[in-house]
């Protein structure tokens, strides 16, 4: 299991890469397993505290039932549409997948909300912490005229691809 430190600590100029494409966009895709093993897209915003990237949301929302009875989700950062007259302008965009660890302890929910940096709104809410198995980024390459996809897991660690 890789907390979001531990991949900063790890592969430090991939994860600023990584961390200013899910920093561009405040809402982010989430990917979940229903029950009867189909996929769920579902908008989240993300929460990086304490070197972990944290999943918060109301409670009773399908997607974190989802995870509570399958917690392996994936994470899209959103991507900016390319300008077709500069294709090196495209920003490229971010993945990653891992397990969601619920926390339900009341008094670690309510320290978490105490801290947070804008007020959580009144009442209950749900929280995970993501340990990050995969992560992946995807750019125009020098010259504009091929991809360049990045690859990080726990396994084989950062490589890279070109995609022509």
């Amino acid at each position: 299991m890789t907390s979001w430190q531990q991949l900063a600590d790890a592969e430090p100029a991939f994860h600023r890469a990584l961390a200013a494409r899910f920093d561009a966009h405040k809402h982010k895709l989430l990917a979940t397993v229903r029950a009867d093993g189909s996929p769920r897209i579902s908008g989240i915003e993300t929460t990086v505290r304490d070197g972990e990237l944290w999943l918060a949301g109301m409670p009773a929302a399908r997607k974190f039932a989802d995870l509570r009875r399958d917690p392996r989700l994936a994470l899209h950062s959103g991507s900016d549409d390319s300008d077709p007259d500069d294709p090196a302008a495209w920003p490229g965009d971010a993945k990653l997948s891992g397990i969601a660890v619920e926390v339900t302890d009341p008094d670690a929910l309510a320290a978490w909300a105490a801290a947070h940096e804008q007020p959580m709104p009144p009442g209950d809410f749900e929280l995970f912490r993501v340990d990050v198995r995969e992560a992946s980024r995807v750019y125009v390459g020098d010259p504009a005229d091929h991809l360049v996809v990045e690859i990080w897991d726990e396994a084989s660690g950062l490589r890279s691809v070109r995609r022509d």
